[in-house]
């Protein structure tokens, strides 16, 4: 058992929900808006690879979907998206910045932002290319030392490559500079082959709790899990604590059977007054699963260890 728990009704989102053309709904951004839970779902169709379509929840679990996909903004430069994905939702100052994966024609891969206030009107905040593929962009909930920070996840062109987990800055959310490498795979581990930013960081009086995926290579594929890690509150890029195990994993069949097996994933975090975080996490690229956990054993699983997940492993 994780340290995160799952809710025994999982999955609390499925293709089901959603018009015939949707075959598989995974990897939600996720908040509290006005009193409701909004996901922000990938959602697979047939004729379009992926789009996000909005689901609403007054008590986190039972969730009701939208009509309609969101009308999501175009570029400057006329050049569609060929496909969307993953989006981190992060609130500034009542505003919600969006950033996710964007493929457009002649770009390759790159973190793309939009801005809204409502979820109901989208507005593109254009970024600076960088001629570099990127993505598992996440973006602090406040400015440190007067920037926005977001990480960042540079890759080549094959994304089976290993890739290394960094760090960047801006002062006007469209140019990232000061960028610098804030963690790698560890040879041997959970995360041997693959990290990147899950959920948007929780500021805690011990530091930044940052959620994050982790890739292990396999001879059967590849498995992903989630970890955690503590960020110093002044300087991010100096990392305090990092979980030596994971704290969520595939280990039901709606997390190992699906569109990609073996995945666990999130890109959401969401504290609650109670002291827990929830999060709605993508199970095997097809459904959506809820897992709580306790905000103290999130932070001392990053310094400690997690009891739960050496028991796990060690009886294996």
């Amino acid at each position: 058992m994780s340290l995160f728990q799952k809710f025994s009704g999982n999955p609390v989102l499925t293709a089901a929900a959603f018009p015939d053309d949707i075959m598989y709904v995974f990897n939600p951004g996720a908040v509290k808006f006005n009193g409701e839970y909004l996901l922000m779902a990938d959602a697979a169709t047939a004729a379009t690879p992926i789009v996000f379509w909005l689901a609403r929840s007054k008590d986190g679990i039972h969730f009701t979907p939208d009509p309609a996909p969101i009308q999501w903004p175009g570029f400057s430069d006329g050049i569609p998206e060929a496909c969307i994905y993953d989006p981190r939702i992060t609130e500034i100052d009542g505003e919600y910045l969006i950033l996710y994966a964007s493929q457009r024609p002649g770009f390759g891969v790159r973190t793309g932002m939009v801005r809204t206030r409502d979820f109901i009107r989208f507005d593109r905040v254009e970024q600076a290319e960088t001629g570099r593929n990127n993505r598992n962009s996440v973006l602090f909930p406040e400015k440190i030392r007067g920037r926005y920070v977001r990480f960042d996840r540079p890759m080549g062109d094959d994304e089976c490559e290993p890739s290394d987990m960094c760090i960047s800055y801006s002062d006007d959310l469209s140019t990232w500079s000061d960028s610098q490498i804030l963690m790698v795979p560890r040879p041997g581990c959970w995360d041997s082959h693959k990290i990147g930013g899950g959920a948007v960081p929780i500021r805690t009086p011990e530091g930044w709790l940052a959620v994050y995926h982790g890739v292990d290579r396999t001879c059967n594929g590849y498995i992903y899990r989630l970890g955690v890690m503590l960020l110093d509150l002044e300087n991010p890029a100096r990392i305090i604590a990092r979980g030596g195990l994971p704290v969520l994993w595939p280990e039901s069949p709606y997390e190992m059977l699906g569109r990609v097996a073996n995945v666990t994933f999130t890109c959401n975090a969401i504290p609650e007054p109670d002291g827990t975080v929830k999060i709605y996490y993508g199970a095997a690229d097809t459904c959506v699963g809820l897992a709580t956990a306790r905000l103290d054993d999130l932070v001392a699983a990053c310094k400690t260890g997690n009891p739960t997940a050496e028991r796990f492993f060690k009886s294996r």
